[in-house]
């Protein structure tokens, strides 16, 4: 059961009564299995062609907008990345490529800080920034 990049993932297609989790696949997913949240299974069966923003969705810990990303634990997957739109309070975790994998796998955004990789370039470069007036 292999999702694509575009396919959404709804929640409340086979559980109307769920907290309304929606992802939207950015990347990856061949070897997707199962989403767990509130208890229910969310498979291939869930993928929906639009997003309806509907009242009563509700929101946890994952933040509307935010990835979840299965590279940032597992480097040799498939590289699913889910994207988080709507709900998600009961949300459990995720099984793709024989991986489980919930929050820790959520990209983080810090404002003003380079990537690691970044860092690293700029110490070995013998160059230093401009200095006086222009």
């Amino acid at each position: 059961m292999a999702l694509k990049k575009g396919d959404i993932i709804d929640e409340r297609k086979r559980h109307p009564n769920s907290c309304g989790l929606v992802l939207k696949v950015m990347s990856g997913g061949e070897g997707f299995e199962k989403i767990t949240c509130c208890g229910h299974e969310l498979t291939q069966e869930d993928v929906v062609p639009s997003f309806k923003q509907e009242r009563g969705r509700r929101a946890g810990r994952l933040v509307v907008g935010m990835s979840i990303d299965e590279k940032k634990i597992f480097p040799h997957s498939c590289g699913l990345r889910l994207m988080v739109m709507a709900g998600g309070e009961g949300f459990h975790g995720v099984i793709c490529c024989g991986h489980t994998f919930g929050a820790g796998a959520i990209q983080d955004l810090q404002f003003g800080q380079g990537r690691p990789e970044e860092d690293k370039d700029q110490e070995q470069t013998p160059n230093t920034p401009h200095q006086g007036h222009a």
